[in-house]
Order: C-alpha cells, then sequence, then structure tokens
C-alpha cells in the first residue's frame, strides 16, 4: 500500500543587510488568486451551488506566475531583534518558462554576519502539508499557545511569543511543498511533475539553490530540518545536491520515514507490525491499560519472540499461539479476542480504535497520548485521529491571522495546509496521485539517498527525533532504518538520536519544546 504517513518549513530571508535583498518586484496582489480557485463553487440560483468540478476542469485550473517582491518586516521577540521575510520563489524550466512558486517565510538575526550564521531550511511532510505545523509549533519566533501538554485550548487561539524559537541559533526558512501554504503549479498539468517522490525533492532542491543565490547566503554552514514525510524528502534532496555542489553541515530528521517498509502493514510485511508494536506498548502504558515495561525490553522482545511468532505463522502449535496471543496482549493492552481475530498482527487502526473501546473513545494516531469521541456512532466510524484534531484548527486560525497582520503578507489566495485542498473534486486525491516510483523497486525508500550524501560529505551530521507515543512514525522503525545503512564504521558516529515523551508533532508539550530547542541547539553547536 503506497500511502504515506501523515506529516508534516520554509523560506527565504533578507537579513538586516542591504546586499543581501534581491532585485525590488510587485508586491503582492489580487493577481496572485487563481484564474478559478479550486476550493470555492459561484452560488446557483436560490443558493445552491455548482456541483463540483470534474477531472477535466481540473486540467483547466491555472494560477498566475507573475514574480511579486517578497514582504520584509523587521521584529522583536524577547531578546531577537529578527527581520522576516514572506514570498514565493520561481521554479523554472530549463528554458526559464515559470512551472511553479514556493511560499517561504523567513527569520534572519538582525546584526548577524550573514556568512557565518547558520543557516536552516526547513519543512513539514504529508506529502502536501505546508509548513504551518513546525512554523507555528516549533521553529518560529512566535508560536500558538496550546494548552501545557499541547491539548486544545478554548477559542479565542492566542499568539505567543516562543522562548524556545531555533532563531537564536540559526537563521530559519520554512518552505511550503507546491499545492500547500501559498505555493502553487502554474497549472495543474505542470503540478503533476512535482508530486512525486523525485518531483517534489528537486523542486525543493532547487528552492534551496535559488535562495542561497538571491540573498547571498552560498558561504552560510547549512542545515536541513525536515518532519514525517519531510525526513523522506530531506533525505533525497540531500542526495540530490550532494551532486551539484550543495552539501549541509548536519540533517535533523523529526518523526523519521526513509524506508517505507518499515511501517506499511501489508499481509507481506510482518517486519512493520514488529517495529509499531513497541510503540503500542508504551501508548498502552501511558493509558494504564498494560504493565510497566521499559522500552528497550519492549523493542527487543518485539524484534525477537514477536518477529520469530509472525514468521511461523501457521506453523505455530495450538498452544504456542496461545501463548503468543497472551504476550502480545499483555504488551499492546488490547483484549486477547482482538489479538486473535487479527492474527497476531494488529495494525494502527484496529489499535487506535479497540484500545479503550471499554470506554468508547479512540486513541490519536500522531499522538497517541490524545483521546476522543467518536465523530459517527463507535462502530460506524472507520477511522478518526483526535491528536490532529486538536492542533489543526488552533494552528491554521493563529497563522492565517499572524501571515497577514504581523508579516504583512496580504493576499485572497487561500492557505491550503494541505495540497488535497486544492481541489473539492471528488476524484482529485493527491495522495494516491504521488508517483512514488518504479513498483518493481519495493516500497519507496530515501534511506539510499541520505546514506550517498554521508559517504560523500563525511562531515555531514544526522539526529533523529522520535517521540515514543508516535504511530504515524514509529520509533523503532527510525531507529531500526538508521541500524540498516551499511555505513563505513568511521561515519556511524555522525548519528545521533533525541527520544521524546510525546508523539509526532513532538514540540506540542510545553517541556518537550524545550528539549526541541536544547538538542537542536547542541546539534547545531556541536557541529560548529
Amino acid at each position: 500500500m503506497r500511502t504515506c504517513a501523515l506529516l508534516f518549513l520554509a523560506a527565504c530571508a533578507a537579513s538586516a543587510q542591504q546586499q543581501q535583498k534581491p532585485p525590488p518586484l510587485p508586491r503582492p496582489s489580487e493577481k496572485e488568486k487563481p484564474q478559478s480557485p479550486p476550493d470555492e463553487t459561484p452560488p446557483r440560483p436560490g443558493g445552491e451551488k455548482e456541483p463540483p468540478p470534474s477531472e477535466d476542469d481540473l486540467q483547466k485550473l491555472k494560477w498566475d506566475m507573475t514574480e511579486l517582491a517578497p514582504v520584509v518586516t523587521r521584529h522583536q521577540s524577547g531578546k531577537l531583534r529578527y527581520t522576516a521575510t514572506a514570498g514565493r520563489l520561481p521554479i523554472k524550466d530549463p528554458s526559464g518558462a515559470i512551472e511553479a512558486e514556493m511560499f517561504f517565510v523567513a527569520y534572519t538575526l538582525d546584526g548577524a554576519e550573514a556568512a557565518k550564521r547558520p543557516l536552516m531550511f526547513a519543512f513539514n511532510g504529508g506529502p502536501g502539508s505546508a509548513s504551518i505545523w513546525l512554523h507555528m509549533g516549533a521553529l518560529g519566533p512566535r508560536k500558538v499557545v496550546l494548552e501545557k501538554e499541547g491539548w486544545m485550548p478554548d477559542q479565542p487561539y492566542r499568539l505567543g511569543d516562543n522562548p524556545a524559537s531555533a532563531l537564536d541559533k540559526a537563521d530559519l526558512v520554512l518552505i511550503d511543498a507546491i499545492g500547500a501554504g501559498y505555493s502553487r503549479p502554474a497549472d495543474m498539468k505542470k503540478g503533476k511533475k512535482f508530486w512525486g517522490v523525485k518531483g517534489d525533492s528537486h523542486a525543493f532542491g532547487e528552492f534551496i539553490r535559488l535562495y542561497l543565490s538571491r540573498y547571498q547566503r552560498w558561504p552560510s554552514p547549512l542545515y536541513i530540518l525536515g518532519e514525517s514525510y519531510g525526513t523522506t524528502r530531506a533525505a533525497e534532496v540531500a542526495g540530490f545536491l550532494a551532486d551539484r555542489g550543495i552539501t549541509f553541515k548536519g540533517i535533523i530528521l523529526l518523526s523519521m520515514v526513509l524506508d517505507f517498509e518499515t511501517l506499511e502493514t501489508t499481509r507481506s510485511n510482518d517486519l512493520a507490525y514488529v517495529l509499531t508494536l513497541p510503540t503500542y506498548a508504551m501508548i498502552a502504558q501511558y493509558h494504564r491499560k498494560a504493565p510497566a515495561a521499559k522500552q528497550e525490553e519492549v523493542v527487543r522482545w518485539a524484534l525477537t519472540d514477536y518477529a520469530t511468532m509472525l514468521a511461523r505463522g501457521d506453523a505455530l502449535t495450538g498452544q504456542e499461539r496461545q501463548d503468543a496471543i497472551a504476550q502480545v496482549a499483555r504488551y499492546t493492552g488490547l483484549k486477547p479476542e482482538i489479538v486473535d481475530l487479527v492474527n497476531l498482527r494488529p495494525d494502527v487502526q484496529v489499535f487506535t480504535k479497540w484500545l479503550l473501546a471499554d470506554q468508547k473513545l479512540l486513541v490519536g494516531r500522531l499522538d497517541g497520548r490524545y483521546t476522543g469521541g467518536a465523530p459517527q456512532q463507535f462502530f460506524e466510524t472507520r477511522f478518526h485521529d483526535p491528536a490532529m484534531i486538536a492542533i489543526s484548527a488552533p494552528i491554521t486560525a493563529v497563522f492565517n491571522d499572524y501571515v497577514r497582520t504581523t508579516l504583512g503578507y496580504a493576499t485572497d489566495l487561500p492557505y491550503y495546509t494541505s495540497a488535497t485542498q486544492l481541489s473539492t473534486a471528488g476524484d482529485f486525491q493527491f495522495w494516491r496521485k504521488w508517483e512514488w516510483g518504479n513498483a518493481i523497486e519495493g516500497f519507496p525508500d530515501t534511506a539510499t539517498s541520505l546514506r550517498a550524501a554521508m559517504v560523500k560529505n563525511p562531515y555531514l551530521k544526522i539526529m533523529v527525533m522520535e517521540g515514543i507515543y508516535d504511530l504515524a512514525t514509529p520509533f523503532a522503525a527510525a531507529e531500526y532504518t538508521m541500524n540498516h545503512l551499511d555505513l563505513p564504521q568511521a561515519l556511524r558516529k555522525n548519528v545521533s538520536i533525541a527520544s521524546y515523551d510525546s508523539g509526532h508533532m513532538v514540540y506540542v508539550r510545553d517541556e518537550m519544546l524545550t528539549k526541541f530547542h536544547d538538542d537542536v541547539a547542541r546539534f547545531i553547536g556541536t557541529i560548529r
């Protein structure tokens, strides 16, 4: 199954120094609005709306590619004085025609020497996600105010200073994928060029090259921070740019997925069940549905005894199968009857639905600490993620106000948190249109690209950040991937791991946000 874990920064910035500013261009205006807004349908007489557009209608959609000047503003947050730059950079074909424009917000510290100042490109994943989550939740100098544990606050949602912003250690460029945020292709046909593993990473690679040129940052120490599918992209971008003379000092892989075999639970792929079970155990313990067990113990059991049980399949004797059911139930907190029904292989949908079924609650996929009721009746709800719902509304509302009022980026173009919102057409299913590569090659995998980048640049350091309650990109899967890069011995020391008592977005908890900042600061400081 070629679906990707949902997952979720970017920009350009002109610093206070005059020489970094690109040539002036027209400012954002109505021209930026797509010729046929894909998310709106004009009302019909009597208040009815026209039917949603068809696939043929989608092909007719075009967006204005007139290049406009970025909006530059100055700010202070706490002790940090900085310049914010919001705008779009063009992605051109070899003839110079603009095929897409990528939106970014960049933050540069005032008074710093640009040539020596670390520069970090950051983005969320999806694929097709905007980088609003990292921007408003972790990296930016201003962030949405959530409850202390990351729970949804009551309205009105608020913006506050972010004392844990990474801006104190590096300039930041937060980038939105084409089709998400304010990033748009020239038309849907050209959009398809960028909606795949290779096309997407090449677009981000070209964005980085152009940013370095326009803002005169080629001498700066360079970093990437990718989250979720953003880690898949980060690995591919690093490999792509290594052959083009652009290398990085460090790459941070937050909620990592490089090898999709480690998390795609199919009938023929027992490995993903083995690597997901330790996260089930951590979540079950959090909800007091399983006895205490150390993380290392559960991982060891999963990689040995559990893997052997699954490998033997129907060869298990009756008593061996009953013992296996009891052990899986003990670690996961699921009822033995459920474990038996799924043949010892509970997937994420089964686990999140049945762990707290006695309370009629569903468990979060992005963060297993979250719980919520079923939107429909319990048995009618196929899947629902309380974790995504809890943070989506506050972050979306706060950013839409922030980008217009604080950053001054005025446009009628809708800010899409996901490229899936490009159209209301029933047959427009963005993730299913994603080009994963040749099926003969097996599961999507960019771990080989990361390895190539590390071998070509022996100074490149990697930090993997993982949340123990994350079911979208389980921590055991990330560690398994990094342990199977087949790196030369001398390069293995370049990989470090940071673990968090949180979920996919490790930073939504106040305590973990502080740890996130400190880990990033140490990572950059160690490399420097």
